[in-house]
């Protein structure tokens, strides 16, 4: 982010705090945000921790800041609002120049409220769960170096054996990033699906498929020079030869707050250039 783009930023965070406690409202600040805002006047306190005072969680920035956000509010159930102030925007569909009016509506109840599911991940290494996650966007499998051998067994029936860069495993929101950027099917967000998406397979006949959302998909390493798995392209784990990547639907859900007329359809024309 340029200068002037944080400057920006520094005073739309600033417009809607004085916004929001204007209207008596209670508004609380995540700590390096305040800091790096110099929002000085307001309570703050850490990511981690804002869930369990918050009823809404309103978040500027770009579609990375919200996955941030979605993955730690997991288990606060508060709803999300994104203002835009990244390049496309999937999930923050505020305009930052529109953002109080728009806020407002929400805040009286004129908004649609929309669940999005999450992946839940379990690396198991010699029949132990060494790590845990959740994923909104992605489990990604990738490999540093050359090609990658994975097999994939869905529902306990094997599937197949890969190689590749790596392999995406998506929910429908996904189904707009990195997915769709590796050839993936774009998925409605109320689809209770799981997208497979292989990245550049060694053989053209591996092709993305979707599965019910019930599924449970278990990715074995089987051969590789090196290695990694991140959950929505924001943590990294180093991944050994043997290491079974579980994947499941996550009992939780985020919900996601939009103006009424809002619609999935305009979004993807809009953001994708469509006619």
């Amino acid at each position: 982010m340029n200068v002037s783009a944080l400057q920006l930023m520094q005073a739309d965070l600033a417009d809607l705090a004085r916004h929001l406690s204007a209207r008596h409202y209670e508004v609380w600040v995540e700590e390096n945000t305040a800091h790096h805002a110099q929002l000085t006047s307001y309570q703050t306190l850490a990511i981690s921790e804002i869930g369990q005072v918050a009823d809404l969680a309103i978040v500027m920035g770009g579609d990375g800041t919200m996955l941030s956000v979605a993955r730690s509010l997991i288990d606060a159930d508060v709803p999300l609002v994104g203002v835009n102030r990244g390049r496309f925007g999937f999930l923050t569909d505020l305009r930052a120049e529109d953002m109080l009016v728009e806020i407002d509506r929400i805040l009286a109840g004129d908004s649609i409220e929309e669940p999005r599911m999450l992946l839940s991940t379990d690396v198991v290494r010699d029949n132990q769960i060494i790590y845990t996650s959740h994923a909104l966007n992605d489990v990604v499998i990738k490999s540093g170096l050359r090609l990658i051998e994975l097999e994939i067994e869905i529902d306990g029936k094997f599937v197949y054996k890969q190689r590749s860069d790596g392999l995406i495993v998506g929910t429908p929101t996904g189904a707009t990033a990195y997915a769709l950027s590796a050839g993936g099917p774009i998925l409605h967000p109320n689809l209770e699906a799981i997208s497979l998406v292989p990245i550049c397979p060694h053989t053209l006949s591996n092709r993305p498929i979707a599965v019910s959302s019930a599924s449970n998909i278990v990715v074995t390493v089987v051969q590789f020079d090196e290695a990694q798995l991140s959950f929505d392209g924001q943590f990294q784990l180093g991944l050994e030869v043997g290491d079974k990547i579980v994947i499941r639907r996550a009992e939780k859900t985020i919900s996601l707050l939009h103006p009424v007329e809002y619609c999935y359809f305009d979004m993807l024309r809009n953001k994708l250039n469509w006619g």
